[in-house]
């Protein structure tokens, strides 16, 4: 699935903790940018507690609800604000496994009762996934930095998924002019992004 790189205000990139406090201050504008940047990972981590398509969709609009109403509450510098939305959402998620348990249940189900502790806790996987989205973010903010020319052919073969051939192929371009752009990209991100930190292969 193709990513679109993050959307922008007035031109300019904003940091999660923008974001929200503009949030707070009843920019809609930069609600739907928090929602464009982390309602797919909502859902991952939904989907992957409940095993329900339809709930992890309930859980992604509820916990953006809360977001928006839960915006001042936010105390900038107390944490990523990304710990702090998929602690709402796994909150969400657990109520309704609670939900689901208080359910009258057929005959014979007694072994119900025990669903919820046989659940993992989901905190790893929640770290992973808040890693793998800032991971994402730093990325698409040290790709904004490439010249065009070789921003497209990253964006193309990091977000498309496609080959160095299936990219020559997509922008009519020779083969080796295409590896030359993706070896000087990738020279110039793995500078940008080791003063933040990450490698182009950390998981």
């Amino acid at each position: 699935m193709a990513v679109s790189p993050d959307p922008d205000i007035e031109g300019e990139v904003l940091s999660d903790e923008s974001l929200i406090a503009r949030v707070a201050a009843g920019d809609t504008r930069a609600m739907e940018y928090l929602y464009t940047r982390y309602a797919r990972v909502v859902y991952g981590l939904a989907l992957k507690i409940l095993a329900n398509a339809e709930l992890a969709e309930d859980v992604v609009q509820e916990t953006f609800w809360r977001v928006w109403n839960r915006a001042a509450t936010f105390q900038v510098g107390s944490g990523a604000f990304a710990a702090w939305l998929f602690g709402i959402a796994r909150n969400l998620c657990i109520d309704e496994l609670r939900r689901q348990q208080a359910r009258p249940s057929a005959p014979g189900a007694g072994s119900d009762a025990l669903a919820l502790d046989a659940i993992p806790d989901p905190q790893a996987s929640m770290d992973e996934v808040t890693w793998e989205a800032e991971r994402r973010r730093l990325i698409t903010s040290a790709l904004s930095e490439l010249p065009a020319d070789q921003r497209q052919v990253i964006e193309l073969a990091y977000f498309g998924g496609l080959s160095q051939r299936e990219i020559a192929d997509r922008l009519n371009n020779p083969l080796g002019t295409v590896k030359t752009r993706v070896r000087l990209a990738l020279q110039k991100l793995k500078t940008l992004l080791q003063h933040q930190g990450i490698g182009l292969d950390d998981r």
